[in-house]
């Protein structure tokens, strides 16, 4: 996807297909956001039938979700691509250009006020992506932080009380514990803000993401031959469909989980039983190397469904009057005993 795009071209004119898609792969190694939004949206596949609504609002939606994960995570100011910038809130493809162009001319930025030097960006637009960039190593320590420029002030004045730095009051946790926040309220100012600013004084450019859970594919599993029927492997959920889910179990083509086989109920609508990226364990049911096809199932093994004779003959015993093996009647109610007697008379 990225090496044939026109984003690729630009980047390495000279390479072919195969090295530009080498490099991609190392640097989303490397940071994997920066990257990663180099992609069109849609080219990662976001649904069965996303070709089928209307283009622009699709694209539009994406986009915003491009936009709020950017600016969650934040973005370093001095290593950052164009193409990343130009997601960050109150900046475009026309300012990420220009910041690219100013911190190649005059050297890496050392604090976010220096931003308003740079060509066409305004104080409406430096007031929307501030909060958002990075400077590490920075001539102020908040610059690394997503606590935003007419902050600085507060912080300020919350360690001059504690007659510390604003370093130390971002290194130690027992003078932040000191501070009355509800001396800091104003008008401007509310709770909740403050809240947050003390926040990411404790964890600065903290990463939002959740712990990465360790997961290994089975042992001895590597492509589609080495798979066999009645193998119980451990997977994730790559794609969700209307007739079932995708799952990665550590070969080149992902198994299909039918619907009819995501759970021992009857299943709707499969989203209500797995979500994306979640680990399962499936038994494998079926594999065509030829077609590359592999059939999964993810119903438990403590209750297989009889064959087909199984059941006739169960029927052919309870239709004749015997009742299956193992199952108790429950004790009848008052109304149930009644119209048992009620039977009896007239049969």
């Amino acid at each position: 996807m990225y090496s044939a795009s026109e984003v690729a071209r630009e980047e390495f004119p000279d390479h072919d297909v195969t090295v530009r898609g080498a490099v991609s792969i190392g640097r989303r190694l490397i940071d994997p956001l920066a990257e990663l939004v180099k992609i069109d949206p849609k080219s990662i596949g976001v649904g069965q039938y996303q070709h089928d609504v209307n283009q622009s609002q699709l694209k539009q939606s994406l986009d915003r979700v491009v936009v709020s994960c950017v600016n969650n995570v934040g973005v370093n100011l001095n290593t950052a691509s164009k193409h990343l910038l130009a997601y960050v809130s109150g900046l475009g493809p026309s300012l990420a250009e220009n910041i690219v162009k100013f911190r190649k001319e005059n050297g890496a930025f050392r604090n976010r006020a220096a931003l308003k030097k740079v060509p066409r960006l305004g104080e409406k637009a430096f007031e929307q992506c501030a909060g958002f960039l990075r400077i590490e190593n920075g001539d102020n320590p908040l610059d690394n932080s997503a606590v935003h420029p007419e902050r600085y002030p507060l912080v300020e004045a919350m360690a001059a009380q504690q007659q510390c730095s604003v370093q130390d009051l971002m290194a130690k946790e027992e003078l932040r514990k000191k501070i009355n926040l509800k001396s800091y309220v104003s008008e401007e100012v509310g709770l909740l803000t403050l809240e947050d600013i003390m926040k990411e004084l404790d964890k600065p450019s903290r990463d939002p993401r959740d712990e990465i859970a360790i997961f290994e594919y089975a042992e001895g599993i590597h492509s589609m031959e080495d798979v066999k029927p009645g193998m119980t492997l451990p997977g994730v959920v790559t794609n969700i469909t209307a007739f079932g889910a995708f799952v990665d179990i550590g070969v080149k083509q992902d198994g299909l989980v039918h619907i009819s086989h995501l759970s021992n109920r009857f299943v709707s609508n499969p989203n209500e039983v797995v979500k994306l990226n979640q680990k399962v364990t499936v038994t494998v049911l079926e594999v065509d190397v030829a077609r590359k096809r592999i059939s999964l199932s993810m119903k438990d093994n403590e209750a297989p469904a009889q064959s087909g004779g199984g059941q006739r003959r169960e029927r052919r015993e309870t239709s004749s009057g015997s009742k299956p093996a193992g199952k108790q009647q429950a004790p009848l109610n008052d109304f149930q005993a009644k119209l048992a007697e009620l039977r009896k008379k007239f049969n």
